[in-house]
């Protein structure tokens, strides 16, 4: 007998808001950190348990051997090239599914059909029927039930199954080797993006270690594709890849295709992405390569390659299709810019030191451009990290911006003290957060005191960036910048737009540090994208 809360069902339905409600309390503090000690004790038992709650949903294993998968995993980069692979190959006609993580504003983005969120109604039908039968399943398995990811993942394969897409990309959520997704036996093409230091805890501190951890999507005769790696990275992918007898390619340079037809333009900025544009372009190739083969009766001629160590991918002439596939890809919240008047927000979720570099590169050269065009203005950092990142690393790669002010709030859209807040939390736990705000605004501080004092010692004069401010939530860092709606009554903060702002001729704001904040932001300054 499935026990739903009072929200979760109306009138005998199972409503779309109770279903977010269910799928949200499995993401509790307590469960997490519960289930991030096991994931740390025994790595396997993640991807073990994974195989038993699909089986519990009623499908087979061998039922995702029908979906026509292309894997992608990384460091960076790897949600930007799922993106470019998948609109890619629907500009050949092709219906599409893309899971990738996390959402930005609303958890529908994450499985998306043809290239939209799929649909409330759709998603609340496969939720149910996937929750009610691990509902009525956990008591024979010892109570156990899923995480939100991979209740998340159970749905967007239940989804693609159901609506019969042509083809799946799939992003993978943390590492390869032990990740929820990696229960596909038989992808297509599988890739790996640009590799760096992350969720250490998990995957290992050192490169060989994440390396050896991303390695794990391969699959014995499955063709593979990775970007140019540090040679001790790269040297983990090919030795994991002749262990598993997957053949590995290493993808040219995008100035290698454009050799042949041209400078090719890219929908997402920043000069990362064309890195990302080059394996996506070898990912659509391999899969096209391999349909064609299939449609012709040849099987997957393609995939039984040998296996060299450094082998590099063959340049090829892109398409009309791919060429426009790569101009027309959207990306909410990478290397993003929203202009709200004499605002322009320039919004990238970075949080790994080798993406922070990359948003660094493509904030100062945006700026850059803007000053020439229309004069001098004022810039602003809207900041804040999540989790085990190295808070004081990132601001320190984001000084060379020169920001004349700095604020820091957590990923609240708005505080517990408002009436209107959609998901409040505890003081407590907003006490918290507002004490690693705290911290990160002083250590920008430092940063910038150390600064000034070298400066001083060069005579030269320092910019005022010590401006910095600490905000309860997103909503009233936005009222700050005079872009939000008037604070409801009874707020415990008041906010007036500083005088400098007023009358700048433009004012550009980057939020980075987190794809929450960045998520955050955007709910409030388009509304549109939550329906």
């Amino acid at each position: 007998m499935v026990l739903l809360g009072p929200t979760a069902v109306v009138n005998g339905a199972k409503t779309f808001q109770g279903a977010v409600r269910v799928l949200y309390s499995l993401q509790t503090n307590n469960a997490a950190l519960e289930r991030l000690r096991a994931r740390q004790e025994n790595p396997a038992l993640q991807l073990h348990n994974m195989q038993g709650f699909l089986h519990r949903t009623g499908i087979p294993v061998g039922e995702l051997d029908t979906l026509n998968i292309i894997h992608v995993t990384g460091t960076k980069g790897k949600g930007s090239t799922c993106a470019l692979t998948e609109r890619i190959l629907r500009s050949y006609g092709f219906r599409t599914g893309f899971y990738s993580s996390p959402h930005l504003v609303h958890v529908r983005e994450r499985i998306r059909i043809s290239g939209q969120p799929i649909s409330k109604q759709l998603f609340t039908k496969c939720f149910w029927e996937a929750y009610e039968q691990l509902e009525d399943t956990k008591d024979v398995h010892r109570g156990t039930m899923p995480s939100f990811f991979q209740l998340m993942t159970l749905i967007a394969f239940r989804v693609f199954l159901q609506e019969r897409v042509d083809l799946a990309v799939i992003e993978v959520g943390i590492g390869g080797q032990y990740d929820c997704t990696n229960i596909i036996r038989k992808p297509w093409v599988c890739g790996i993006t640009s590799l760096g230091l992350d969720h250490c805890s998990l995957l290992g501190d050192t490169m060989e270690d994440i390396a050896w951890q991303k390695a794990g999507i391969f699959k014995p005769g499955v063709p593979a594709f990775t970007v140019r790696q540090q040679p001790s990275s790269l040297t983990v992918l090919q030795q994991r890849a002749q262990e598993i007898q997957c053949p590995l390619r290493v993808c040219p340079e995008l100035d290698q295709y454009e050799s042949m037809v041209g400078p090719m333009s890219l929908g997402l900025a920043g000069e990362c992405q064309r890195i990302n544009a080059s394996l996506a372009l070898q990912l659509s190739y391999s899969w096209l390569q391999q349909h064609q083969a299939k449609r012709r009766g040849d099987g997957l001629s393609v995939s039984q390659a040998p296996c060299r160590p450094g082998a590099q991918a063959v340049t090829f002439q892109p398409s009309t299709a791919m060429l426009q596939g790569l101009r027309e890809t959207e990306w909410l919240g990478r290397s993003q810019t929203l202009r709200c008047g004499p605002v322009t927000y320039y919004l990238d979720g970075a949080h790994t030191t080798a993406s922070m570099q990359a948003c660094v590169g493509w904030f100062t050269q945006e700026t850059q451009q803007t000053q020439l065009t229309r004069g001098p203005g004022v810039k602003i950092l809207l900041f804040n990290t999540t989790g085990e990142r190295n808070s004081a690393a990132l601001l320190k790669l984001l000084q060379p911006c020169q920001f004349d002010y700095a604020l820091f709030c957590p990923n609240i859209i708005e505080s517990a003290t408002s009436s209107t807040a959609q998901h409040s939390i505890s003081e407590c736990e907003q006490h918290g957060l507002l004490a690693r705000c705290t911290e990160n605004q002083s250590k920008w501080q430092s940063l910038n005191a150390a600064e000034a004092f070298n400066d001083h010692h060069r005579h030269l004069v320092s910019n005022p960036g010590s401006h910095s401010l600490v905000f309860p939530c997103i909503h009233s860092a936005l009222q700050w910048l005079g872009m939000a709606p008037p604070p409801p009554a009874g707020a415990q903060w008041s906010c007036r737009l500083p005088d400098r702002l007023t009358g700048a001729a433009h004012v550009s704001v980057l939020v980075t540090g987190s794809l929450y904040l960045v998520g955050g932001v955007l709910k409030h300054l388009e509304p549109s994208l939550q329906s």
